[in-house]
């Protein structure tokens, strides 16, 4: 079901700085993670949240365990 002026309420649009800072809002996340993420992953929320779970998933002592240091 689309939102007003036929927005995607599943959908991020970079270009609309409201939505974007209603988006960053929400997912806990900056507006430039944002543009990245979608620039990744493509516009659709639920990708981009993985996505950003994703990168946050790990600290940066769990990565150098991985790696062997």
């Amino acid at each position: 079901m689309a939102g007003h002026d036929g927005e995607q309420p599943d959908r991020i649009d970079v270009n609309d700085e409201q939505v974007l800072a209603q988006w960053a809002k929400k997912l806990d996340a900056t507006a430039m993670q944002l543009r990245d993420a979608v620039k990744q992953v493509g516009d659709r929320a639920t990708d981009v949240e993985m996505h950003l779970k994703g990168t946050r998933s790990t600290t940066n002592d769990d990565r150098v365990e991985e790696s062997g240091g």
